[in-house]
């Protein structure tokens, strides 16, 4: 299945500055997995030492958010879009 990611700026030096790109997975997991097979060091941004979504990092699939789904586990179906949106904290 082929979904289409939103990175967040932060994350663009992996992607050579590209917004948004397109990779397989029938799960988020897979997901996560074929984004940092094809750029290589995002994975870790976004999941702990664990291999669990860090706790500062939001990831919806068609705007849900996967804390309140299935996590990793969650079905991408064919044609998601995927956001991965990092917190933002500060005074």
């Amino acid at each position: 299945m082929s979904a289409t990611v939103r990175i967040p700026t932060i994350l663009r030096t992996y992607t050579d500055g590209a917004a948004e790109v397109t990779v397989d997975g029938a799960t988020l997991g897979d997901v996560i997995s074929d984004l940092d097979s094809r750029y290589g060091g995002i994975a870790p941004r976004v999941l702990d030492d664990q291999g669990q979504l860090r706790r500062f990092v939001n990831v919806y699939v068609d705007d849900d958010d996967v804390r309140f789904l299935e996590g990793l586990a969650t079905p991408v179906r064919d044609g998601a879009s995927i956001s991965i949106i990092p917190a933002v904290a500060g005074g």
